[in-house]
């Protein structure tokens, strides 16, 4: 009996996924001296330049407040990332980039796109077109399926974008 084209098709994606994750980490601690969980951090504090709550940034992130407090305290030990408490909740506390912080990132991101665009460049555009748009199909699905809603932005004022 010939497997499900549907498990082999996860079969592969997962495949892909951790591949071009493993790369990305390789690079990453080759050329930077970092890591994924790292860059992912500064990278959701990049999309938030008032910061987020360490709640906020483990929901973003999708992993625990315990994952997400020690990624914190190492990289604000290195003048990356600052916490400051929330005038809102006293209970709470915000983490934003620093200027070093966002310095950092921003170097880092430009060769982390290179590395995504050079190891996705050997498809065509139009084959990368069609995955786009069937990934994003397969996502929108599973949002419905599942009952979670597509991921919306929030500004600043608290609206969704």
């Amino acid at each position: 009996m010939r497997g499900h084209l549907e498990v082999r098709l996860w079969l592969r994606l997962l495949a892909c996924s951790s591949k071009i994750e493993s790369i990305l980490q390789r690079r990453l601690r080759k050329e930077f001296d970092t890591s994924l969980a790292r860059f992912d951090v500064l990278a959701q504090l990049e999309r938030f330049p008032d910061g987020l709550t360490m709640s906020g940034l483990s929901r973003h992130l999708m992993v625990s407040n315990g994952a997400v407090t020690g990624l914190v305290d190492k990289l604000m030990s290195e003048g990356m990332v600052e916490r400051q408490d929330d005038p809102a909740d006293r209970r709470a506390v915000i983490v934003s980039l620093t200027r070093q912080g966002r310095a950092s990132f921003q170097r880092i991101a430009r060769r982390h796109e290179e590395w995504v665009v050079s190891i996705l460049g050997d498809l065509t555009g139009t084959a990368q077109s069609e995955l786009l748009q069937n990934l994003t199909l397969l996502k929108r699905n599973l949002d419905l399926q599942f009952g979670e809603q597509p991921h919306q932005s929030v500004s600043k004022q608290g609206e969704h974008a």
